[in-house]
């Protein structure tokens, strides 16, 4: 039953109709001389950014955990490869895949906007981008944020969306601040530089979660997108191992047991596969 079952999820996405994730961000290859599939006994290099949890981050331990990186040692475990978790500075993003010192992209990727620009697996977690501010603040709605100081991450789903689709928004504020790392940005907001942080919401609970009861989530989203792992543009055949070996976790439950894990930060909710 199980191999049916993965049999079928396996041909559902070839289709395009997985359950809960549209078919729009899969990317076709743009040649074969970038498309090279792992052995066993090689080396899978996940890039990501150490300070986004859910998704990759370190642990009080010092070493490096997340939602991610779990999906990607399960991966790992089951092709016969040695996993690497390599931290990569976000904006060096492209260089690092296109440089062959890191396999894919894989951290909370966002699809939409990159459509073209890498490889990508089938959609994984709906995930929205909201702004988080202090909760004597008196910010509730997007409108209350006029003439506010808001923060948001350099190349970030968030900022994409305040220069883009939310711009008369972002009009309204005073200033816009953009940060390397979210924790940055929290101190400044504890501090009182500036008055809210836009920002994925998963990241954002896990903040929440470790600064009690002192900031709150805006109730109306900024934006909305999906998560895919991003490979090297025309890299199908390691995508398609990868992604094979994801969607047979989706059907023996592995998928939605190491989500369920995150509970705490929304993972059970946001995850669209298997749904």
């Amino acid at each position: 039953m199980k191999k049916f079952l993965g049999l079928l999820l396996a041909g559902a996405m070839v289709m395009g109709t997985l359950a809960g994730c549209s078919n729009d961000s899969s990317s076709a290859a743009s040649g074969s001389d970038s498309s090279v599939a792992k052995k066993e006994g090689e080396n899978f290099t996940v890039g990501f950014d150490a300070e986004f949890p859910p998704y990759g981050y370190m642990d009080d331990k010092g070493e490096y955990v997340g939602f991610d990186l779990d999906l990607a040692e399960e991966v790992c475990k089951r092709n016969g490869w040695n996993l690497v978790k390599q931290p990569i500075d976000w904006n060096s993003k492209d260089m690092e895949l296109n440089s062959g010192t890191i396999d894919c992209i894989w951290n909370g990727f966002t699809i939409q906007g990159r459509e073209d620009s890498y490889t990508w697996s089938v959609p994984y977690v709906d995930n929205s981008q909201v702004f988080v501010s202090k909760k004597d603040a008196g910010i509730a709605t997007p409108a209350d944020l006029a003439g506010k100081v808001v923060g948001v991450q350099k190349d970030s789903s968030a900022l994409a969306a305040l220069e883009e689709d939310a711009k008369d928004l972002a009009a309204t504020f005073s200033d816009m601040i953009q940060y390397s790392d979210y924790n940055t940005a929290f101190m400044d907001l504890e501090a009182g530089a500036i008055d809210a942080v836009a920002m994925d919401i998963g990241v954002a609970a896990y903040q929440l979660n470790n600064r009690g009861d002192a900031y709150v989530i805006m109730e109306e989203r900024l934006a909305s997108e999906q998560y895919g792992i991003g490979f090297k543009k025309g890299n199908d055949a390691l995508k398609d191992q990868v992604e094979k070996t994801l969607l047979e976790m989706v059907s023996d439950g592995t998928f939605t047991k190491i989500a369920e894990k995150y509970s705490d930060f929304g993972m059970t909710d946001s995850v669209c596969l298997g749904k």
